[in-house]
């Protein structure tokens, strides 16, 4: 079992390279957006703590990939696990996450239809992910299957 977790932190770190890299291409991609440094910076860290965060905490999964689990990072993961979560932090991921896959489809490395499903799925699940979020702050609601509506 330990030659398996070397392995897996062997391929986290290969990961973390590739998406420091593509963090890099990000950030020029937006500010030739003409975004506003603090914008720039804000949308580069969301996708920072998803990239390397949220896809490197289970399994060893690369940013293409990260299409696909956008649901779980927004309606789940990121309520639990970031002590900053709030309605405002939610949708400012969301609108990272939306304009980080518009990159990574500009060149090439996600297709059409998962950027259309993972808009489509940001617009139909955010009221549901806020909602989630309202229970899990909510004090007088202490059983889990009542916060995530199981």
């Amino acid at each position: 079992m330990a030659n398996d977790y070397a392995e897996y932190e062997r391929e986290c770190e290969r990961i973390r390279q590739v998406n420091a890299a593509l963090l890099g291409e990000f950030s020029d991609w937006l500010a030739a957006k003409r975004l506003s440094e603090a914008t720039v910076r804000r949308h580069c860290e969301n996708m920072e703590f998803y990239l390397n965060d949220f896809l490197l905490y289970e399994d060893a999964e690369r940013a293409e990939d990260g299409v696909h689990r956008v649901g779980m990072f927004l309606g789940y993961w990121f309520t639990r696990k970031a002590l900053w979560a709030s309605e405002a932090f939610i949708k400012s991921n969301a609108a990272s996450l939306k304009k980080f896959y518009t990159f990574m489809h500009e060149n090439g490395k996600v297709n059409q239809e998962d950027l259309d499903d993972l808009k489509m799925q940001i617009k139909e699940q955010m009221p549901e992910w806020l909602a989630t979020l309202a229970r899990f702050d909510d004090p007088d609601i202490d059983d889990p299957a009542d916060v995530w509506g199981l």
